[in-house]
């Protein structure tokens, strides 16, 4: 499996209760690693728009989980779930296109897809996003906003991201970091305020 498709996430999508009671099953499924009841349970519902099934048979074509590996069949499954507003599946794009797995390499898209899921709560892409943003890959390099997204993800739970927190946080100024720190609480209040949940898959 590859290493960087699996992230544990405080964020995802709100879905109607129907919708969520009827992708249960290919979730639970997908959990125990009987991924032949996965995709036969999440397949139907991914086409017909659920943006967790499609996240769902993305992973699985990503990984080769119950199927043949196939980046473009993630790809476009992915690109789904990202359509309909995941933040997990455009974490995956964001991967996708920084590995070049099934794409041509593109850093500026990796980092428009980091971006976005991002700013919708997803820890995992926001310290990508930091990442970048401290060596200007896909982006301009700004050691102020790298420090605020390692800030955000930290505070979200992703110990990875506290040693960059850390480190920027000497590399900034105390102006610097004061202003980043206000901009990150204003992040985190949006986050914690309910609008975004946790999600199933990984």
């Amino acid at each position: 499996m590859r290493n960087l498709i699996r992230c544990a996430t405080a964020t995802a999508f709100l879905f109607a209760a129907a919708a969520v009671a009827d992708v249960e099953k290919g979730l639970d499924a997908y959990d125990m690693g009987d991924y032949e009841t996965a995709m036969a349970e999440c397949l139907p519902l991914a086409e017909d728009g659920n943006a967790e099934a499609q996240f769902c048979v993305g992973q699985m074509y990503a990984n080769g989980f119950g199927v043949m590996m196939d980046d473009a069949a993630a790809l476009k499954w992915y690109g789904l779930a990202a359509t309909g507003g995941s933040s997990k599946a455009q974490f995956q794009l964001g991967v996708m296109h920084a590995n070049g797995w099934g794409v041509e390499m593109n850093d500026d898209q990796a980092a428009e897809y980091y971006r976005l899921a991002a700013e919708k709560g997803h820890s995992c892409a926001q310290r990508s996003l930091a990442y970048i943003t401290s060596r200007g890959i896909g982006v301009e390099e700004n050691l102020q906003d790298a420090y605020m997204w390692y800030y955000v993800s930290a505070e979200l739970g992703d110990n990875a991201s506290v040693a960059g927190r850390d480190e920027y946080a000497e590399k900034i100024s105390a102006e610097q970091r004061m202003e980043a720190e206000a901009m990150a609480k204003k992040w985190l209040a949006k986050f914690e305020g309910g609008d975004l949940q946790a999600g199933r898959v990984d």
